[in-house]
């Protein structure tokens, strides 16, 4: 079927400036599930962007094919506020400059009114009531009134997406290996999704913290599975924050080969029809609470002495910091054993920065549940 293109205007935040997003919505010759696929919600995360476009030009060929099924909608850019941002010629996506909101922080909860609308109304068959939660989802979000463009912005995201089968927000890191964040309930089911990808670390959590839009899209779920145990509520949604490694991978060879991916991992879901030969799905995954992050603490000169993708031992130095006024070099030690796969790109940086995330087998006890993500 042709593609439909929906422009989608946001509130004006003042006069003559109405900013807008562009869906993308493919519809398959033949019934399916949904899939919702956004890039860059930090707006200057640019890979995602580009794997976006990648992606565009793969779906309509399978689309001209005849070989798509469901349905699948594309947003190419998922955040035109960050995308004008710019400071002094220098970009700021991940913030909102006006009230400093993380861009993917604070999505609509729809728990508590979803929750009071299913009350006598689920069933024995899990999938009626998942259609029954899927139509409350749909009902609550209007009565939802954002109070700035911002809010409007996450409310129109979150509308797109709540119905939806698969959720894939498309991000990057500083600099890093290819990762992802999935819910915990959703493991080991989504490790189709990480082998597609060649994810090589899976960070799970059941809350991260801050309602992150992958997480309001899925958490919803358990959370009700929690609150209506005598009836069956599966995790209907797989929703997955992908980090496209670091903010200067931004290479055609890279983003054709994640658009590739992602394209592998829709048909193995029964997005794509006539593929075979895909991947056999045998990553691992570690809990979010044994990530470890080294914050600074003291302003310098970062350099580092261990590569990304590192196998670190507890003890072990991966970088030092160096004061420019007295010349003193602060070791940076490994505090658990672990992968470093994700590490700041600045190199010079102040007190209380993060400068390195470094994957664990084992939760740290310094790690506290529900505020594990950070800013």
């Amino acid at each position: 079927m042709p593609l439909l293109t929906e422009i989608l205007s946001l509130p004006a935040a003042s006069p003559g400036l109405t900013r807008h997003l562009t869906v993308l919505r493919f519809r398959g010759s033949a019934p399916g599930p949904k899939a919702y696929i956004q890039a860059a919600v930090h707006a200057d995360e640019v890979p995602a962007l580009l794997v976006a476009q990648q992606l565009r030009a793969q779906l309509l060929a399978l689309d001209a094919a005849g070989r798509l099924r469901g349905e699948i909608l594309l947003l190419p850019y998922a955040n035109p506020i960050g995308l004008g941002q710019f400071l002094h010629g220098r970009h700021l996506g991940r913030f909102e400059l006006d009230g400093g909101e993380n861009f993917n922080r604070g999505y609509p909860d729809l728990f508590e009114p979803v929750a009071a609308a299913l009350v006598g109304r689920l069933g024995q068959e899990a999938r009626a009531n998942v259609a029954c939660i899927r139509a409350a989802l749909r009902a609550a979000l209007p009565q939802q009134l954002p109070a700035s463009e911002n809010a409007a912005l996450k409310q129109r995201l979150y509308s797109l997406s709540c119905d939806a089968d698969v959720v894939l927000d498309l991000h990057c890191e500083f600099e890093a290996i290819l990762h992802s964040y999935i819910g915990t309930p959703l493991w080991p089911e989504a490790t189709d999704l990480a082998a597609c990808l060649g994810s090589e670390v899976n960070l799970l959590a059941e809350d991260s913290g801050g309602n992150a839009f992958d997480e309001a899209n899925s958490r919803l779920w358990w959370r009700l599975a929690a609150r209506f145990p005598e009836h069956p509520i599966p995790p209907a949604c797989l929703a997955a924050t992908i980090e496209l490694r670091g903010e200067r991978d931004v290479d055609e060879a890279l983003a054709t080969s994640d658009a590739t991916g992602l394209v592998r991992f829709l048909a193995g879901r029964g997005f794509v029809d006539g593929m075979s030969d895909l991947p056999r799905p045998t990553a691992t995954a570690s809990p979010l609470e044994a990530v470890d992050t080294l914050n600074a603490t003291q302003a310098g000169v970062l350099t580092w002495t261990l590569p990304l993708g590192a196998e670190l031992r507890r003890g072990e130095i991966l970088g030092h910091l160096t004061d420019p006024e007295t010349g003193r070099r602060e070791p940076l030690v490994a505090r658990n054993e672990g992968r470093l796969f994700a590490r700041r790109g600045h190199r010079w940086v102040r007190p209380g920065q993060w400068l390195a995330k470094i994957a664990g087998r084992e939760p740290l006890p310094w790690r506290q549940a529900g505020a594990l993500l950070g800013d």
